[in-house]
């Protein structure tokens, strides 16, 4: 056991030596990936998109049986109704994306230059809206929640293609790093403490899952019809390690999203998911 414990030990420490003195984010997430193969040698890359499904057979054949008939069918379906809701002007929200909104979602989050600031596919829908004069939707509202569950569904099997290019980029990139990897709250935890130094074990009844393939598959619908969007799953962990939640779409949550996403380059897009 204790022969165990500084295995994980150097080879968390190693991946942070190396994360720490590359290059760039590519190189980040190759270290990382090299950190996973070395703690889960027997899980797939491409299954990494279901997180600690992935680690318990059991769960993960409870989960193909669950999404054969998803209990969530009724709300992604409200939110297919917002989204084809004609605006005043006439237009809807397809108007506003390539291809209608189909196989779009992967890119984001983006760096925009012109405002400086990483945005998310909810600052997409947003943007619509104020387009085209219509009023926006409060960020971590349901209405958001319900909207992006079914568009970013458009996007199922889409492989996820976060683009970190220009100087603007790489400092939002790294500031969403700095994050992951910050201890805080009471329980001086971070994502980091979780999802990479103790990948794999057991907190309470859950398994901890890898980094690599979490965003790609927000929102989520808990315990059947909860939903749960990647933003609320950043303030309730930080509720759980006794930190106080930031706002929903700050600047910090939005460059931790971009990191996040950045890490799922090339995992395959499936959203909504159950949790339980």
């Amino acid at each position: 056991m204790m022969r165990r414990r500084l295995t994980a030990f150097l080879a968390c420490l190693l991946l942070a030596i190396s994360m720490g003195a590359t290059a760039g984010p590519a190189e980040d997430r190759k270290a990382m990936l090299e950190h996973y193969k070395q703690r889960l040698p027997n899980i797939k890359l491409e299954d990494y998109i279901y997180g600690a499904l992935a680690l318990n057979q059991d769960a993960k054949d409870q989960y193909d049986s669950i999404m054969m008939f998803p209990p969530f069918v009724n709300d992604v379906d409200d939110g297919r109704k917002i989204w084809e809701k004609p605006f005043k002007n006439g237009k809807k929200f397809s108007s506003c994306f390539p291809r209608g909104g189909k196989n779009v979602a992967g890119n984001y989050p983006y760096f925009d230059n012109a405002s400086g600031k990483v945005v998310t596919f909810e600052n997409a829908i947003n943007a619509c809206l104020k387009s085209n004069d219509e009023a926006e939707l409060k960020y971590g509202s349901k209405e958001m929640g319900l909207l992006t569950s079914y568009v970013k569904s458009q996007s199922d099997g889409m492989k996820v293609n976060v683009k970190v290019e220009g100087p603007g980029a790489l400092a939002a990139f790294e500031k969403g790093k700095q994050f992951y990897y910050a201890r805080r709250g009471q329980l001086n935890f971070a994502c980091a403490t979780c999802h990479i130094d103790n990948v794999g074990n057991f907190i309470r009844s859950e398994q901890l899952s890898p980094t690599v393939g979490q965003a790609a598959h927000w929102p989520e619908f808990r315990a059947g019809t909860e939903l749960t969007t990647l933003q609320r799953r950043f303030q309730q962990c930080n509720s759980q390690t006794r930190a106080a939640p930031l706002e929903f779409n700050s600047e910090e949550y939005n460059n931790l999203e971009y990191f996040l996403t950045y890490m799922s380059n090339g995992q395959k897009m499936q959203t909504p998911v159950f949790r339980k």
